[in-house]
């Protein structure tokens, strides 16, 4: 058995209301059963011409973002799209269909349709629409801000003063439930939510170090994402400006190299 498995979304954190390709928001459309599977075929002939064209099963599902797989399994194509999906403009999906398709086949991804999904993808509608989704369909494991050695309260609270006036709202806290290093931590927005990794509860691990990376998810906060274009500026200069005022920023960096 042939299995092949891609998706077109990197970002599962990108947000979304009701799909629109530009800023401007055109009409929803559905479309008839099967024809989705329309436009993936002809996406497919468009990349393979002489290629036998192959069974295909493309559904809409209830996921938590824009996240979207392809599968080649034994001979037959499977798609799960986003249902955040289904009232996409029928140019949307084509570019979909031809990207998940290209990447099916390592083929190169026509810049046409790269640029119109980007714009989709980061359309101030479908971004508020995927964190109102993320926010209501998606799970949060919270184990509280009370760790064996540290609290996260008590560090947000004294970063809070200290750095930022009192100013911030505080958000949840909460120790991760495994002993993550790829992912020390992060902040969600859809869940207004700071996780930082346990592997940090301990004895040996310096305050400065959570400190620093408490305050660079503070920092967030601060300095929300914002959209460009087609880019996302997650650390832009104001944010890289904040972080350098950390009096052990060369300490904490080189103590998180080496976890």
């Amino acid at each position: 058995m042939q299995t092949f498995h891609d998706s077109l979304f990197s970002d599962s954190s990108l947000p979304a209301l009701q799909p629109v390709e530009t800023a401007r928001r055109p009409k929803k459309t559905h479309l008839a059963p099967g024809e989705v599977n329309r436009i993936f075929s002809e996406e497919y002939r468009a990349l393979r011409p002489r290629a036998p064209m192959p069974e295909m099963e493309v559904r809409f599902r209830a996921l938590v973002s824009l996240n979207t797989t392809i599968r080649l399994r034994e001979g037959k194509i499977h798609v799960s799209l986003s249902d955040l999906l289904e009232g996409a403009q029928e140019s949307v999906l084509h570019a979909i269909a031809h990207i998940l398709l290209a990447k099916l086949y390592r083929k190169p991804i026509d810049k046409t349709h790269n640029l119109r999904y980007k714009r989709f993808q980061y359309s101030e509608a479908v971004a508020r629409q995927t964190e109102h989704i993320r926010s209501t369909r998606g799970a949060k494991r919270w184990l509280g801000p009370e760790g064996r050695y540290y609290n996260l309260d008590e560090v947000f609270d004294a970063l809070n003063e200290r750095f930022f006036h009192n100013l911030l709202g505080r958000p949840n806290l909460t120790w991760s439930e495994h002993y993550a290093k790829r992912q020390l931590g992060h902040y969600d927005a859809a869940h207004n939510t700071i996780v930082v990794s346990k592997v940090f509860d301990r004895p040996s691990s310096p305050r400065y170090a959570i400190e620093y990376l408490l305050y660079h998810e503070m920092l967030h906060l601060k300095h929300p994402v914002k959209v460009h274009g087609t880019r996302r500026c997650v650390h832009g200069a104001a944010f890289r400006a904040d972080e350098k005022l950390f009096p052990q920023l060369a300490e904490a960096t080189a103590f998180l190299k080496r976890l």
